[in-house]
C-alpha cells in the first residue's frame, strides 16, 4: 500500500520480533559480561595515578614493566603506548599516600637505566575523589533518564516515553557490554560519550515519534501497524544518512586520535550504531507492544480540538479583553 506518493513503504513491524530477539541476545550477553568480567574503570572513579613519559626513541616497554616491578610505590602499575611508540604511560590504580618524596624523582631514579626519557605528567586522584566521581557520573545518568521521561510524556504520551527510556537502556547496555568485552577503560571521557549519545539516540526517536503522530492524524482509516511502518520507512533515509556521516566523524577519531580520546570515542563509534538501530526498529515496536490505543488518542485529540473551538467562539461571540 502506497501512503505518500512514490514512498516505499517497508513493513517493520512485521520482523520486529526478529529486531527484539537480536537486540534481546545482545542485552543478555552484555548483562552477563557485565556482571562477571565488569568494567574497567580508570582512576578517575577508582583512585589511582597516572605518569606519562616520553622517550628519545622507542619507548623499551618490556624494560620499563620489569623496573617498576623492583620499586615498592611503582609495583602493580600498568604500562602502554600511549599514542606513539616512544611515548608510556604508567598506570597505578593506588593513589600514592606518600607525598614526602616527588614522585616524578620516584620514577626518575627507578627508570634511570632504561633510556633517555621526560616525564611529561603526574595526576593524582584519591580513592575518596574516585568515588564520589563514579557516583556523581550514576547521578547525572539518572538525571538525564528522568529529563527525557518527563519530556516525552509531556510532548507525546506516557507509552512513548516509556518507550524511549527503554530503548535508552538498550543502547547504554549493550554500549557498557562492548566497553567490558573489550576492556576499555571507564574514565569520565566515556562517561560524557554516554551522555552524549543518550542524547543523539533521544533526539532519533523523537523524530520517529513525531512522524508516528503526523500518522495518526493523517491516516485516520489506518491501525497503529502500518502508522509506524510509514513513519518508520519516511525518516530511514534521513536518519541513516545523517547516522552515518556521524559514524564517519566518529570512526576517524577513534582510529586517529589516540589514546587521550580512545575511550570517549570508542562509546560513540559502538553507541551511534547502536542507537540508529533502536530508534529505527525497537523505540517504536515497544510503543505497539505497550498496547498504545489508536482510537483513545484520536478521541483525546478531537476533544482537544472541539474545546479549543468552543474557546475561539466564545471569544468571538464576546469580544476579547482589554
Amino acid at each position: 500500500m502506497e501512503l505518500i506518493g512514490k514512498l516505499k513503504i517497508y513493513r517493520f513491524m512485521a520482523k520486529s520480533k526478529l529486531f527484539a530477539s537480536i537486540s534481546l541476545l545482545l542485552i543478555i550477553s552484555s548483562i552477563y559480561l557485565l556482571a562477571t568480567k565488569g568494567l574497567n574503570f580508570g582512576i578517575d572513579f577508582v583512585g589511582g595515578t597516572i605518569i606519562q613519559i616520553k622517550y628519545v626513541g622507542e619507548a623499551p616497554i618490556n624494560k620499563i614493566r620489569d623496573l617498576i616491578e623492583t620499586n615498592e610505590i611503582l609495583a602493580g602499575g600498568s604500562v602502554t603506548e600511549f599514542g606513539s611508540s616512544d611515548e608510556v604511560v604508567i598506570r597505578i590504580r593506588n593513589s600514592v599516600s606518600d607525598l614526602k618524596n616527588d614522585l616524578g624523582d620516584t620514577v626518575r631514579e627507578t627508570l634511570k637505566n632504561s633510556g633517555e626519557f621526560e616525564i611529561r605528567r603526574v595526576d593524582m586522584v584519591g580513592a575518596k575523589v574516585g568515588s564520589e566521581l563514579r557516583e556523581k557520573g550514576i547521578s547525572s545518568l539518572l538525571l538525564v533518564f528522568i529529563g527525557i521521561l518527563i519530556y516525552v510524556s509531556i510532548r507525546f504520551e506516557w507509552r512513548f516515553a516509556l518507550a524511549s527510556i527503554i530503548a535508552l537502556f538498550h543502547d547504554l547496555i549493550i554500549a557498557l557490554g562492548f566497553l567490558s568485552f573489550f576492556s576499555v577503560e571507564v574514565n569520565l571521557d566515556a562517561l560524557a560519550a554516554m551522555l552524549t549519545l543518550l542524547g543523539y539516540s533521544i533526539n532519533d526517536t523523537i523524530i520517529v515519534f513525531d512522524r508516528i503522530r503526523e500518522g495518526l492524524v493523517k491516516y485516520k482509516g489506518l491501525a497503529l501497524a502500518p502508522i509506524v511502518d510509514e513513519a518508520v520507512s519516511r525518516t530511514i533515509s534521513r536518519t541513516t544518512l545523517t547516522s552515518l556521516l556521524t559514524w564517519f566523524v566518529v570512526a576517524t577519531l577513534f582510529f586517529f586520535g589516540g589514546e587521550i580520546i580512545y575511550g570517549f570515542s570508542f562509546v560513540l563509534f559502538i553507541g551511534i550504531i547502536v542507537g540508529t538501530y533502536s530508534s529505527i526498529f525497537i523505540a517504536s515496536p515497544i510503543v505497539i507492544w505497550l498496547k498504545f490505543s489508536v482510537e483513545g488518542y484520536r478521541r483525546a485529540l478531537a476533544e482537544k480540538e472541539k474545546r479549543e473551538k468552543e474557546q475561539q467562539e466564545m471569544r468571538e461571540m464576546y469580544g476579547s479583553p482589554l
